[in-house]
């Protein structure tokens, strides 16, 4: 975490700088090219304004007989600012996002053109949904697929590197049958379930004047910037998005003097464009600095509601790309760009608040009272307890198997930090005892210049993977290329499932003649029976330790250290059971996500393992060969005018040895990538028990004959030409 404030960011207004060349006005600025907000109001009947704004304040579908209207509106104001295009934007189970472009210019039947925008245009497209992975829902020959227009989610302006601009709308993407191919359809259904369940607990607590409950979300972005010219002469880059091989340079993050140091020159101008570009999005990134490893930075948003946050999300994934080309680098978003080197994550900021402007996860000053979080606090806890394997499974890819558990980020045992305070307090809950939670105390730090400052109820834990962290919770192991919309659609399901649980218990026990004294009594009794029942899932300790993993055990908590051990928490009947109860995804749904998954593991360690290969032989092995040949034209000189040179026949010997084996490890790894293993659950097991070695015996040598082959024979730049220049 990189916030100096957490409550700030989840109360305080968003601010944006004064200092742009676009607007004298911040608030002309902030959200230019997004149609929403001031937009709405001046180009929309009031009517029209105040239903298109219920529609998204309170996440329901759009009245048709406004579409037409709106679609007018938004076209004008698309063509005012340079549009030419139109695209439905979605979000297909590839990871990324989709897009068809049409132009709003139409042919008309006397030879002419019209600028042609509909209502139904707008609500509904039809792209080919063949060529999507659909894990065994559509056939190849069955290509019919809808979207359709989520209008709680604003339509944007894209800007392209030419300065053209399309217009984008943000949509679901179904098949003909109606099932969801695709990341957000069942996020708003699951954001559907998170809101219904946490509202029987608002009101059992007393609240009428809430009407929704919404879930909200902040996602820290880690990055790599690499100069463009380096990452072109990569293969393993260009293919793969992360080095295959690479020797450990002499100076890597041992000095800790990158994180939070000066930002260098070009990459301060190349943040500033992306803020700039992200502020006319409507969207709020708020934290920029340099993160631990060199080469490495982060950028971090405000809380928004978390449908809008995931496809904010995905937005600036692709502004900080396409950025960072126009300032001749590449920004690399894998989770392990360089082995040896501090991978990149995407801390998961989630909290939930009323559409009143209560957090439901914030303690206040006094716990004990507040009731309410108490509640919500419990039915989080159990919630990682039971379905901790989900949880563990969302943030499943080949790409963050390279990161989860090394020294760096959080294990793969899902576990929650809360903090010394509210750890003190479910104790003393499944105790029987009642005392005042402790006071947040002020450091005095012992000078006189030096103001005293107020300290944080708890510290932080880095190595949590779920972690409490004021007044909401921080998803730590989601990977910094993932989408988060799988995540967090696990995240609100499961504790859906928990509200539920708690609420319907609840509302059994406290009847219809509720009083305070009874509320208090059948709370405390049921938050009791919940702590003592799950609080096995609380860790406060070290989570990197050899000691946390054998206490993990000993509790009975799930450890799946590979994405291969954890996809096959999909196929099971609990988890058929939760998602179809709360209606986010059906069986099929499931299981085509189930497939999909399984399949993107292989195809994504095949692709690495055939890169490396490839590199192996037509890279390192001809450089290799050519420094064994002119290490033997040294040695033969030199023996030939009659000097003994025992130590380059050595060396000469052993660099022979070293290409050899590197000739058989590539065949191998060659061998091993091209098996076909028909069965998808052999095959995982496959890549995982016998491509991923083999590509680690590869990239041993590799690594081995780049710390002794001549530099200027060495095919490909190294760490420290990528990591340590700009």
């Amino acid at each position: 975490m990189t916030f100096t404030d957490e409550k700030d960011r989840m109360t305080k207004p968003f601010t944006i700088p004064m200092d742009t060349q676009h607007s004298n006005r911040a608030s002309d600025y902030f959200g230019s090219l997004t149609f929403s907000g001031d937009v709405m109001l001046k180009r929309l009947p009031p009517e029209v304004f105040m239903n298109l704004q219920l529609t998204m304040q309170r996440n329901l579908s759009l009245d048709r007989s406004i579409a037409n209207t709106v679609a007018s509106a938004i076209k004008e104001w698309a063509l005012e600012h340079g549009a030419t295009h139109y695209c439905h934007w979605f979000q297909p189970l590839t990871g990324l996002t989709a897009e068809k472009h049409d132009a709003f210019l139409s042919p008309t039947g006397d030879g002419g053109a019209i600028e042609k925008f509909s209502g139904d245009a707008l609500i509904q497209g039809e792209p080919d949904a063949s060529s999507f992975p659909s894990g065994g829902i559509r056939d190849t020959y069955e290509a019919r697929g809808y979207t359709a227009w989520d209008a709680t989610s604003p339509v944007f302006l894209l800007r392209g590197s030419d300065g053209n601009k399309t217009l984008c709308i943000p949509t679901a993407f179904v098949s003909w049958t109606g099932e969801a191919l695709d990341q957000k359809t069942p996020l708003l259904r699951s954001i559907d379930a998170v809101s219904k369940h946490a509202m029987r607990i608002v009101r059992l607590f007393g609240d009428t004047k809430a009407s929704t409950a919404i879930a909200t979300l902040g996602c820290e972005q880690e990055y790599f910037l690499i100069d463009r010219t380096l990452f072109l002469q990569r293969l393993d880059l260009v293919v793969c998005g992360r080095t295959l091989v690479g020797a450990q340079p002499p100076k890597g993050q041992q000095l800790e003097d990158h994180y939070f140091g000066a930002i260098p020159e070009a990459v301060l101008a190349y943040m500033t464009e992306c803020e700039e570009r992200l502020f006319e999005l409507g969207i709020p990134v708020k934290t920029r600095h340099n993160e631990v490893a060199p080469g490495q930075y982060e950028l971090a948003p405000t809380f928004e509601n978390s449908n809008v946050a995931v496809d904010h999300q995905m937005t600036t994934m692709h502004v900080l790309r396409s950025v960072a080309r126009k300032h001749g680098l590449e920004c690399l978003l894998h989770e392990k760009p360089f082995a040896g080197i501090n991978g990149s994550g995407k801390h998961n900021n989630w909290s939930m608040s009323t559409d009143t402007g209560v957090n439901l996860l914030d303690p206040r000053d006094d716990t004990y009272p507040n009731m309410q979080f108490m509640v919500c606090l419990a039915a989080i806890i159990r919630a990682v307890d039971l379905h901790a394997d989900l949880l563990r499974v969302s943030i499943a890819t080949a790409h963050n198997d390279h990161r989860l558990g090394a020294n760096e980020a959080p294990p793969a045992i899902m576990s929650i930090y809360l903090g010394e305070k509210l750890t003190s307090i479910l104790d003393q809950l499944v105790a029987g005892e009642t005392k005042k939670s402790s006071k947040t105390m002020d450091l005095d730090l012992g000078a006189r210049t030096l103001p005293q400052i107020p300290r944080h109820s708890s510290d932080r834990n880095r190595t949590s993977p779920f972690a409490f962290t004021g007044n909401k919770f921080e998803f730590r192991a989601v990977g910094s290329s993932q989408s988060v919309a799988w995540p967090n659609t696990v995240l609100n399901t499961i504790i859906a499932e928990s509200l539920d649980f708690i609420a319907t218990s609840l509302e059994s026990k406290l009847g219809k003649n509720l009083t305070p004294a009874k509320m208090e009594t059948v709370v405390r009794a049921l938050l009791k029976d919940i702590v003592k029942t799950h609080k096995r899932v609380c860790f406060d300790g070290n989570g990197y330790s050899a000691e946390w993993h054998a206490e993990a055990a000993k509790r009975g908590l799930p450890n799946f250290s590979s994405t291969a051990d954890a996809l096959p928490s999909l196929a099971t009947k609990k988890a058929e059971k939760l998602f179809a109860a709360y209606g986010v995804l059906s069986h099929r749904e499931l299981h085509a996500r189930y497939e999909i998954q399984m399949e993107q593991y292989c195809k994504i360690v095949q692709i690495e393992g055939r890169t490396l290969s490839q590199m192996a032989i037509t890279q390192i092995l001809p450089a290799a060969l050519r420094a064994q040949g002119e290490l033997a034209d040294v040695v033969a000189a030199t023996q030939h005018a009659g000097v003994p040179c025992p130590e380059s026949e050595a060396a000469l010997r052993e660099l022979a040895g070293q290409v050899t084996t590197l000739r058989s490890a590539a065949a191998t790894l060659d061998s091993a990538t091209s098996k076909d293993v028909p069965n998808i659950e052999k095959r995982v097991r496959h890549f995982r028990d016998v491509v991923v070695p083999a590509m680690g015996k590869v990239r041993e040598i590799s690594d081995t004959l780049e710390r002794v082959v001549p530099a200027d024979i060495w095919p490909m730049p190294d760490y420290s030409s990528m990591l340590l220049i700009r």
